[in-house]
Protein backbone atom coordinates (compact mmCIF):
# COMPACT_ATOMS: atom_id res chain seq x y z
CA UNK A 1 0.00 0.00 0.00
CA UNK A 2 2.86 2.34 0.84
CA UNK A 3 4.50 1.60 -2.50
CA UNK A 4 1.24 2.30 -4.36
CA UNK A 5 0.90 5.59 -2.50
CA UNK A 6 4.39 6.76 -3.42
CA UNK A 7 4.00 5.60 -7.04
CA UNK A 8 0.64 7.33 -7.57
CA UNK A 9 1.14 10.52 -5.58
CA UNK A 10 2.88 12.22 -8.51
CA UNK A 11 -0.17 11.96 -10.77
CA UNK A 12 -2.81 14.68 -10.78
CA UNK A 13 -6.33 13.71 -9.71
CA UNK A 14 -8.75 12.68 -12.45
CA UNK A 15 -11.57 14.52 -10.63
CA UNK A 16 -11.40 17.44 -8.28
CA UNK A 17 -8.46 19.67 -7.36
CA UNK A 18 -6.68 17.53 -4.81
CA UNK A 19 -5.80 14.01 -3.87
CA UNK A 20 -6.27 13.56 -0.13
CA UNK A 21 -4.44 10.72 1.60
CA UNK A 22 -5.56 9.83 5.12
CA UNK A 23 -3.09 7.63 6.99
CA UNK A 24 -4.68 6.39 10.20
CA UNK A 25 -2.59 5.36 13.22
CA UNK A 26 0.45 6.73 11.41
CA UNK A 27 2.67 6.08 14.45
CA UNK A 28 2.53 2.38 13.56
CA UNK A 29 4.66 2.89 10.43
CA UNK A 30 8.18 1.50 10.56
CA UNK A 31 11.29 3.66 10.46
CA UNK A 32 11.94 2.71 6.83
CA UNK A 33 8.37 3.65 5.90
CA UNK A 34 8.76 7.03 7.54
CA UNK A 35 12.03 7.61 5.71
CA UNK A 36 10.39 6.75 2.40
CA UNK A 37 7.44 9.04 3.15
CA UNK A 38 9.63 11.88 4.35
CA UNK A 39 10.88 12.84 0.87
CA UNK A 40 7.30 13.27 -0.34
CA UNK A 41 6.40 15.27 2.77
CA UNK A 42 9.40 17.56 2.24
CA UNK A 43 8.35 18.48 -1.32
CA UNK A 44 4.71 17.43 -1.76
CA UNK A 45 3.12 17.91 -5.18
CA UNK A 46 0.72 20.88 -5.20
CA UNK A 47 -2.27 18.63 -5.86
CA UNK A 48 -1.69 16.37 -2.80
CA UNK A 49 -2.82 16.76 0.81
CA UNK A 50 -1.82 14.36 3.58
CA UNK A 51 -3.82 13.81 6.75
CA UNK A 52 -1.85 11.89 9.36
CA UNK A 53 -3.99 10.66 12.23
CA UNK A 54 -2.52 9.28 15.43
CA UNK A 55 -3.36 8.73 19.06
CA UNK A 56 0.32 8.77 20.03
CA UNK A 57 2.09 11.73 18.38
CA UNK A 58 5.16 11.28 20.58
CA UNK A 59 6.10 8.21 18.53
CA UNK A 60 6.34 10.16 15.28
CA UNK A 61 9.84 11.18 14.17
CA UNK A 62 10.69 14.82 14.76
CA UNK A 63 11.49 15.18 11.05
CA UNK A 64 7.89 14.30 10.23
CA UNK A 65 6.30 16.39 12.99
CA UNK A 66 8.26 19.47 11.95
CA UNK A 67 6.66 19.35 8.51
CA UNK A 68 3.08 19.06 9.72
CA UNK A 69 0.44 21.38 11.07
CA UNK A 70 -0.75 19.74 14.30
CA UNK A 71 -4.39 19.82 15.37
CA UNK A 72 -5.34 18.32 18.71
CA UNK A 73 -8.87 17.00 18.36
CA UNK A 74 -11.13 17.09 21.40
CA UNK A 75 -13.00 14.11 22.68
CA UNK A 76 -16.67 14.11 21.80
CA UNK A 77 -19.09 14.36 24.69
CA UNK A 78 -21.23 11.30 25.48
CA UNK A 79 -24.32 13.30 24.47
CA UNK A 80 -22.96 14.05 20.99
CA UNK A 81 -21.96 10.42 20.46
CA UNK A 82 -25.34 9.19 21.68
CA UNK A 83 -27.18 11.52 19.31
CA UNK A 84 -25.04 10.35 16.38
CA UNK A 85 -25.66 6.68 17.20
CA UNK A 86 -29.39 7.35 17.46
CA UNK A 87 -29.31 9.02 14.02
CA UNK A 88 -27.50 6.03 12.50
CA UNK A 89 -29.90 3.55 14.07
CA UNK A 90 -32.91 5.51 12.78
CA UNK A 91 -31.43 5.69 9.29
CA UNK A 92 -30.66 1.96 9.25
CA UNK A 93 -33.98 0.92 10.80
CA UNK A 94 -32.32 -0.57 13.89
CA UNK A 95 -34.34 -0.57 17.10
CA UNK A 96 -32.23 0.78 19.95
CA UNK A 97 -33.08 1.84 23.49
CA UNK A 98 -31.86 5.29 24.54
CA UNK A 99 -30.20 4.02 27.78
CA UNK A 100 -28.35 1.42 25.72
CA UNK A 101 -27.03 4.07 23.32
CA UNK A 102 -25.99 6.20 26.31
CA UNK A 103 -24.08 3.20 27.64
CA UNK A 104 -22.31 2.78 24.29
CA UNK A 105 -21.47 6.49 24.22
CA UNK A 106 -19.81 6.31 27.65
CA UNK A 107 -17.90 3.17 26.73
CA UNK A 108 -16.53 4.87 23.59
CA UNK A 109 -14.63 7.31 25.81
CA UNK A 110 -14.94 10.27 23.45
CA UNK A 111 -14.19 8.39 20.21
CA UNK A 112 -16.95 8.16 17.58
CA UNK A 113 -14.99 5.50 15.73
CA UNK A 114 -14.91 3.29 18.82
CA UNK A 115 -18.61 3.98 19.33
CA UNK A 116 -19.39 2.76 15.81
CA UNK A 117 -17.32 -0.38 16.36
CA UNK A 118 -19.14 -1.06 19.62
CA UNK A 119 -22.50 -0.45 17.90
CA UNK A 120 -21.66 -3.09 15.28
CA UNK A 121 -20.79 -5.55 18.05
CA UNK A 122 -23.95 -4.66 19.97
CA UNK A 123 -26.20 -5.23 16.95
CA UNK A 124 -24.72 -8.69 16.48
CA UNK A 125 -24.72 -9.55 20.19
CA UNK A 126 -28.26 -8.31 20.86
CA UNK A 127 -29.76 -10.00 17.80
CA UNK A 128 -30.53 -6.85 15.87
CA UNK A 129 -32.19 -4.96 18.73
CA UNK A 130 -29.87 -2.95 20.95
CA UNK A 131 -31.36 -3.20 24.44
CA UNK A 132 -29.88 -2.06 27.74
CA UNK A 133 -29.92 -5.40 29.56
CA UNK A 134 -28.12 -7.35 26.83
CA UNK A 135 -25.65 -4.55 26.23
CA UNK A 136 -24.78 -4.40 29.94
CA UNK A 137 -23.88 -8.10 29.77
CA UNK A 138 -21.77 -7.50 26.66
CA UNK A 139 -19.86 -4.59 28.14
CA UNK A 140 -19.78 -5.82 31.73
CA UNK A 141 -21.10 -2.45 32.84
CA UNK A 142 -23.03 -1.63 35.99
CA UNK A 143 -26.60 -0.36 35.99
CA UNK A 144 -26.59 3.30 37.02
CA UNK A 145 -29.29 2.49 39.60
CA UNK A 146 -26.70 0.36 41.37
CA UNK A 147 -24.27 3.29 41.46
CA UNK A 148 -26.98 5.46 43.01
CA UNK A 149 -27.70 2.74 45.59
CA UNK A 150 -24.00 2.53 46.34
CA UNK A 151 -23.83 6.27 46.99
CA UNK A 152 -26.82 6.10 49.31
CA UNK A 153 -25.13 3.34 51.31
CA UNK A 154 -21.98 5.45 51.52
CA UNK A 155 -24.04 8.34 52.84
CA UNK A 156 -25.59 6.01 55.43
CA UNK A 157 -22.16 4.68 56.45
CA UNK A 158 -23.60 1.20 55.87
CA UNK A 159 -20.61 -1.04 55.18
CA UNK A 160 -22.66 -4.24 55.35
CA UNK A 161 -25.07 -3.02 52.65
CA UNK A 162 -22.12 -2.02 50.43
CA UNK A 163 -20.58 -5.49 50.66
CA UNK A 164 -23.97 -7.11 49.97
CA UNK A 165 -24.43 -4.92 46.88
CA UNK A 166 -20.97 -5.84 45.56
CA UNK A 167 -21.84 -9.53 46.04
CA UNK A 168 -25.07 -8.97 44.11
CA UNK A 169 -23.18 -7.24 41.31
CA UNK A 170 -20.55 -9.98 41.20
CA UNK A 171 -23.14 -12.42 39.88
CA UNK A 172 -23.35 -10.29 36.71
CA UNK A 173 -19.58 -10.58 35.98
CA UNK A 174 -19.14 -6.80 36.16
CA UNK A 175 -16.23 -4.64 35.08
CA UNK A 176 -15.08 -3.32 38.46
CA UNK A 177 -12.84 -0.71 36.87
CA UNK A 178 -15.89 0.74 35.14
CA UNK A 179 -17.80 0.59 38.42
CA UNK A 180 -15.22 2.86 40.05
CA UNK A 181 -15.20 5.09 36.97
CA UNK A 182 -18.99 5.48 37.09
CA UNK A 183 -18.80 6.16 40.81
CA UNK A 184 -16.17 8.87 40.27
CA UNK A 185 -18.24 10.38 37.46
CA UNK A 186 -21.31 10.60 39.68
CA UNK A 187 -19.27 12.14 42.51
CA UNK A 188 -17.98 14.75 40.07
CA UNK A 189 -21.55 15.66 39.12
CA UNK A 190 -22.51 15.86 42.79
CA UNK A 191 -19.58 18.17 43.50
CA UNK A 192 -20.60 20.42 40.59
CA UNK A 193 -24.18 20.56 41.86
CA UNK A 194 -23.04 21.44 45.38
CA UNK A 195 -20.85 24.29 44.13
CA UNK A 196 -22.86 25.82 41.28
CA UNK A 197 -26.37 24.44 41.78
CA UNK A 198 -26.50 22.41 38.58
CA UNK A 199 -24.78 19.46 36.93
CA UNK A 200 -23.87 18.75 33.33
CA UNK A 201 -26.92 17.43 31.45
CA UNK A 202 -25.01 15.03 29.18
CA UNK A 203 -26.17 11.95 31.03
CA UNK A 204 -29.30 9.92 31.56
CA UNK A 205 -29.19 10.36 35.34
CA UNK A 206 -31.80 12.99 36.17
CA UNK A 207 -30.59 16.15 37.88
CA UNK A 208 -33.26 15.54 40.52
CA UNK A 209 -31.38 12.40 41.64
CA UNK A 210 -28.09 14.31 41.64
CA UNK A 211 -29.69 16.98 43.83
CA UNK A 212 -30.96 14.33 46.27
CA UNK A 213 -27.52 12.76 46.51
CA UNK A 214 -25.82 16.14 46.89
CA UNK A 215 -27.92 16.80 49.99
CA UNK A 216 -26.63 13.59 51.62
CA UNK A 217 -22.91 14.43 51.54
CA UNK A 218 -20.64 17.10 52.87
CA UNK A 219 -18.58 18.68 50.05
CA UNK A 220 -15.36 17.56 51.75
CA UNK A 221 -16.59 13.96 51.77
CA UNK A 222 -17.42 14.13 48.06
CA UNK A 223 -13.87 15.28 47.30
CA UNK A 224 -12.44 12.51 49.48
CA UNK A 225 -14.60 9.83 47.85
CA UNK A 226 -13.74 11.04 44.35
CA UNK A 227 -10.01 10.92 45.05
CA UNK A 228 -10.35 7.48 46.65
CA UNK A 229 -12.33 6.17 43.66
CA UNK A 230 -9.81 7.25 41.02
CA UNK A 231 -6.87 6.01 43.10
CA UNK A 232 -8.66 2.69 43.64
CA UNK A 233 -9.26 2.48 39.88
CA UNK A 234 -5.56 3.09 39.27
CA UNK A 235 -4.47 0.46 41.81
CA UNK A 236 -7.04 -2.16 40.79
CA UNK A 237 -4.51 -4.27 38.79
CA UNK A 238 -2.42 -4.58 41.98
CA UNK A 239 -5.28 -6.07 44.01
CA UNK A 240 -5.52 -9.87 44.54
CA UNK A 241 -8.64 -9.80 42.35
CA UNK A 242 -10.87 -7.03 40.93
CA UNK A 243 -13.74 -7.64 43.35
CA UNK A 244 -11.60 -7.40 46.48
CA UNK A 245 -9.88 -4.31 45.08
CA UNK A 246 -13.24 -2.59 44.52
CA UNK A 247 -14.48 -3.64 47.97
CA UNK A 248 -11.39 -2.28 49.68
CA UNK A 249 -11.73 1.01 47.78
CA UNK A 250 -15.31 1.41 49.01
CA UNK A 251 -14.42 0.45 52.57
CA UNK A 252 -11.49 2.87 52.45
CA UNK A 253 -13.96 5.66 51.77
CA UNK A 254 -15.74 4.87 55.02
CA UNK A 255 -12.53 4.32 56.97
CA UNK A 256 -11.10 7.72 55.98
CA UNK A 257 -14.35 9.54 56.62
CA UNK A 258 -14.17 11.70 59.78
CA UNK A 259 -15.56 9.79 62.75
CA UNK A 260 -17.88 12.61 63.82
CA UNK A 261 -19.29 12.83 60.32
CA UNK A 262 -19.88 9.07 60.37
CA UNK A 263 -21.93 9.42 63.50
CA UNK A 264 -23.86 12.38 62.12
CA UNK A 265 -24.58 10.56 58.87
CA UNK A 266 -25.73 7.47 60.70
CA UNK A 267 -28.01 9.46 62.94
CA UNK A 268 -29.62 11.32 60.07
CA UNK A 269 -30.38 8.14 58.16
CA UNK A 270 -31.55 5.97 61.00
CA UNK A 271 -28.42 3.83 60.85
CA UNK A 272 -26.32 3.24 63.93
CA UNK A 273 -22.57 3.74 63.66
CA UNK A 274 -20.25 0.81 64.06
CA UNK A 275 -19.72 -0.08 67.69
CA UNK A 276 -16.23 0.41 69.14
CA UNK A 277 -14.28 -2.64 70.28
CA UNK A 278 -15.55 -4.08 73.57
CA UNK A 279 -12.33 -3.25 75.40
CA UNK A 280 -12.44 0.39 74.32
CA UNK A 281 -16.14 0.68 75.15
CA UNK A 282 -15.59 -0.79 78.57
CA UNK A 283 -12.74 1.61 79.15
CA UNK A 284 -14.97 4.55 78.30
CA UNK A 285 -17.62 3.37 80.73
CA UNK A 286 -15.08 2.67 83.45
CA UNK A 287 -13.82 6.29 83.42
CA UNK A 288 -15.39 7.92 86.48
CA UNK A 289 -17.93 10.61 85.78
CA UNK A 290 -16.28 12.66 88.51
CA UNK A 291 -13.41 13.27 86.11
CA UNK A 292 -15.68 15.54 84.13
CA UNK A 293 -16.36 17.63 87.22
CA UNK A 294 -12.64 18.17 87.91
CA UNK A 295 -12.56 20.82 85.31
CA UNK A 296 -10.91 23.58 87.28
CA UNK A 297 -8.96 25.75 84.83
CA UNK A 298 -7.11 22.84 83.15
CA UNK A 299 -4.05 23.45 81.02
CA UNK A 300 -5.66 23.32 77.58
CA UNK A 301 -2.34 22.72 75.85
CA UNK A 302 -1.64 19.70 78.08
CA UNK A 303 -5.21 18.45 77.73
CA UNK A 304 -4.92 18.63 73.95
CA UNK A 305 -2.04 16.17 74.07
CA UNK A 306 -4.19 13.71 76.01
CA UNK A 307 -7.08 13.81 73.53
CA UNK A 308 -5.15 12.09 70.74
CA UNK A 309 -6.11 14.68 68.12
CA UNK A 310 -4.49 14.62 64.69
CA UNK A 311 -4.47 16.58 61.47
CA UNK A 312 -6.77 19.53 60.93
CA UNK A 313 -8.76 18.81 64.12
CA UNK A 314 -5.60 19.26 66.18
CA UNK A 315 -4.83 22.47 64.28
CA UNK A 316 -8.33 23.78 65.11
CA UNK A 317 -7.90 22.87 68.78
CA UNK A 318 -4.49 24.56 68.80
CA UNK A 319 -6.09 27.78 67.62
CA UNK A 320 -8.64 27.70 70.45
CA UNK A 321 -8.33 29.01 73.99
CA UNK A 322 -10.39 27.36 76.72
CA UNK A 323 -12.90 29.87 78.11
CA UNK A 324 -15.24 28.09 80.52
CA UNK A 325 -17.61 25.21 81.04
CA UNK A 326 -21.33 25.64 81.63
CA UNK A 327 -23.23 22.42 82.27
CA UNK A 328 -22.40 19.99 79.48
CA UNK A 329 -21.13 22.72 77.13
CA UNK A 330 -17.47 23.70 76.91
CA UNK A 331 -16.87 27.20 75.54
CA UNK A 332 -13.80 28.12 73.49
CA UNK A 333 -12.53 31.33 71.96
CA UNK A 334 -10.93 30.96 68.52
CA UNK A 335 -8.06 33.03 67.21
CA UNK A 336 -9.34 34.88 64.08
CA UNK A 337 -6.30 33.62 62.17
CA UNK A 338 -7.56 30.04 62.67
CA UNK A 339 -11.14 30.79 61.56
CA UNK A 340 -10.74 29.00 58.17
CA UNK A 341 -10.20 25.74 60.12
CA UNK A 342 -13.62 25.94 61.77
CA UNK A 343 -15.99 23.46 60.10
CA UNK A 344 -18.84 21.39 61.46
CA UNK A 345 -16.95 18.11 61.02
CA UNK A 346 -13.88 19.33 62.90
CA UNK A 347 -15.98 20.90 65.63
CA UNK A 348 -17.93 17.64 66.08
CA UNK A 349 -14.69 15.63 66.09
CA UNK A 350 -13.28 17.83 68.87
CA UNK A 351 -16.50 17.47 70.90
CA UNK A 352 -16.38 13.70 70.47
CA UNK A 353 -12.75 13.57 71.63
CA UNK A 354 -13.61 15.56 74.77
CA UNK A 355 -16.64 13.35 75.46
CA UNK A 356 -14.54 10.23 75.11
CA UNK A 357 -11.83 11.61 77.37
CA UNK A 358 -14.14 12.65 80.19
CA UNK A 359 -16.58 9.77 79.88
CA UNK A 360 -19.71 11.87 79.31
CA UNK A 361 -21.48 13.54 76.43
CA UNK A 362 -20.14 17.07 75.99
CA UNK A 363 -20.97 19.81 73.52
CA UNK A 364 -18.67 22.62 72.52
CA UNK A 365 -19.25 26.22 71.55
CA UNK A 366 -16.54 28.00 69.57
CA UNK A 367 -16.71 31.77 69.16
CA UNK A 368 -14.35 33.94 67.15
CA UNK A 369 -12.49 36.14 69.62
CA UNK A 370 -11.88 39.79 68.74
CA UNK A 371 -8.84 39.81 71.01
CA UNK A 372 -8.07 36.15 71.44
CA UNK A 373 -6.23 34.96 74.56
CA UNK A 374 -3.07 32.99 74.11
CA UNK A 375 -3.91 29.70 72.44
CA UNK A 376 -1.72 26.57 72.53
CA UNK A 377 -0.65 27.37 68.98
CA UNK A 378 0.23 30.95 69.88
CA UNK A 379 2.03 29.74 73.00
CA UNK A 380 4.03 27.25 70.94
CA UNK A 381 4.94 29.96 68.42
CA UNK A 382 5.95 32.33 71.22
CA UNK A 383 8.22 29.69 72.76
CA UNK A 384 9.70 28.90 69.36
CA UNK A 385 10.42 32.60 68.78
CA UNK A 386 12.04 32.80 72.22
CA UNK A 387 14.25 29.79 71.46
CA UNK A 388 15.21 31.30 68.12
CA UNK A 389 16.06 34.64 69.72
CA UNK A 390 18.16 32.88 72.36
CA UNK A 391 19.97 30.89 69.68
CA UNK A 392 20.78 34.02 67.71
CA UNK A 393 21.96 35.85 70.82
CA UNK A 394 24.13 32.87 71.79
CA UNK A 395 25.81 32.84 68.37
CA UNK A 396 26.28 36.60 68.32
CA UNK A 397 28.09 36.46 71.68
CA UNK A 398 30.17 33.39 70.81
CA UNK A 399 33.93 34.28 70.89
CA UNK A 400 34.66 32.22 67.79
CA UNK A 401 31.98 33.99 65.79
CA UNK A 402 33.28 37.37 66.98
CA UNK A 403 36.80 36.41 65.94
CA UNK A 404 35.65 35.39 62.45
CA UNK A 405 33.85 38.71 62.06
CA UNK A 406 36.92 40.67 63.14
CA UNK A 407 39.54 38.72 61.14
CA UNK A 408 37.66 38.02 57.92
CA UNK A 409 34.75 40.44 57.92
CA UNK A 410 32.37 37.52 58.18
CA UNK A 411 28.62 38.13 58.42
CA UNK A 412 26.22 36.01 60.44
CA UNK A 413 23.16 35.03 58.38
CA UNK A 414 20.42 35.36 60.97
CA UNK A 415 17.76 33.78 58.74
CA UNK A 416 19.70 30.52 58.59
CA UNK A 417 19.77 30.03 62.38
CA UNK A 418 17.50 27.33 63.79
CA UNK A 419 17.37 26.34 67.46
CA UNK A 420 18.05 22.71 68.35
CA UNK A 421 14.92 20.77 69.33
CA UNK A 422 15.99 19.23 72.62
CA UNK A 423 12.70 17.35 72.95
CA UNK A 424 13.44 14.97 70.09
CA UNK A 425 14.56 11.49 71.00
CA UNK A 426 16.60 10.96 67.85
Amino acid sequence: MQRDLLDNVQYAPSRGRYKVYLIDEVHMLSTSSFNALLKTLEEPPPHVKFLLATTDPQRLPVTVLSRCLQFNLKRLTPKLIQDRLAHICDAEGIEAEAPALAMLARAADGSLRDALSLLDQAIAYCGGKVDEESLALMLGTIDRDHVVRLLRYLADNDAAAIIDLVAELDEQFPDYARLLEDLARMLQRIAMFQLIGSAEPDDEIAEKIVAELAALFEPADVQLYYQTAIMGRRDLPLAPDPRSGAEMTLLRMLAFRPAADNAAGAGSSGKTPAKPPAKAAAGAKAKPAAAARSWQDPDWGQLMGELGLTGSVRMLAGGCALDRREGDTVHFRLDPLSEPLLTRQRKDALAEALSRHFGEQLNIDIRIAESAPETPLAQENRKADARLAAARESLESDPNVKALKTMFGAELKADSIEPLDTTRSD
